[in-house]
């Protein structure tokens, strides 16, 4: 049984920790070699700012960013690829490409072209977004349980969305939620479903349309036949059947 549980956290916790690693590891090689890899951040609108697309998540301000990044990005990976393993993946780069475009799209920037727009901020808020979603849409209860978690652990960065600290890139947050429900929503059909009964089905049976034709049928006047027999001819039966 221990040994099912720790292969199922490491299926599961592979990619998440791995992710986490690399960021670790980019801080401590930009800041010992003083490469300042802050330049391959997203600079919004600007052409060497697209490289902040793939690169802006692994890339930290200081220790404290770093910090702050780290827990929730394996915390909501592991729970993304443990609940919705058919369409982690999927899901996963789907708000990775889709809030990196976006931010470059509308992000800040100032008329040079020097704001640099880092962190795996807009990653977090989607991966957040989309398991609070996917458990609603899905109705299921065991993954609303999951959704109630992540509101209860994560529920108060949603602030982060709104443009009141300017240093911090609440772009970011916003793109990255945005994604995040769009992918919850489009995957809403696919990857673990809500067991339905026979029961939840009869109301649709009730709706069901009647064809007009069975209608006509259902309401036709039944013919009723009466046969007549005279008296004379019931005491002839009367009769044979004495015989």
């Amino acid at each position: 049984m221990k040994n099912f549980i720790s292969k199922s956290l490491l299926k599961v916790g592979a990619f998440p920790l791995l992710f986490v690693v690399l960021m670790w590891a980019v801080f401590f090689i930009d800041h010992a070699f003083n490469l300042h890899l802050i330049q391959l951040g997203t600079a919004p609108r600007t052409i060497k700012g697209l490289s902040g697309i793939i690169f802006s998540p692994f890339l930290h301000s200081d220790l404290e960013h770093l910090a702050s990044n780290s827990l929730p990005m394996l915390v909501l990976g592991m729970l993304t690829f443990y609940f919705y393993k058919p369409i982690a993946w999927p899901s996963f780069i789907w708000i990775y490409i889709m809030s990196g475009v976006w931010l470059w799209v509308g992000g800040r920037n100032t008329p040079i072209g020097d704001m640099y727009h880092i962190g795996a901020s807009g990653l977090i808020y989607g991966a957040a977004v989309f398991l609070f979603f996917s458990g609603v849409f899905r109705k299921h209860k065991p993954l609303m349980v999951i959704s109630a978690l992540v509101l209860f652990l994560y529920g108060g960065m949603m602030w982060g969305i709104f443009p009141i600290k300017q240093e911090i890139s609440w772009e970011a947050h916003l793109f990255g939620a945005i994604s995040g429900l769009m992918v919850a929503y489009n995957y809403r059909k696919e990857g673990p479903q809500r067991k339905e009964y026979e029961w939840e089905n009869e109301d649709d049976d009730e709706n069901e349309i009647i064809p007009e034709e069975e209608i006509s049928e259902i309401n036709e006047t039944p013919t009723i036949t009466y046969y007549f027999i005279p008296k004379h001819e019931e005491n002839k039966e009367d009769e044979n059947k004495k015989e």
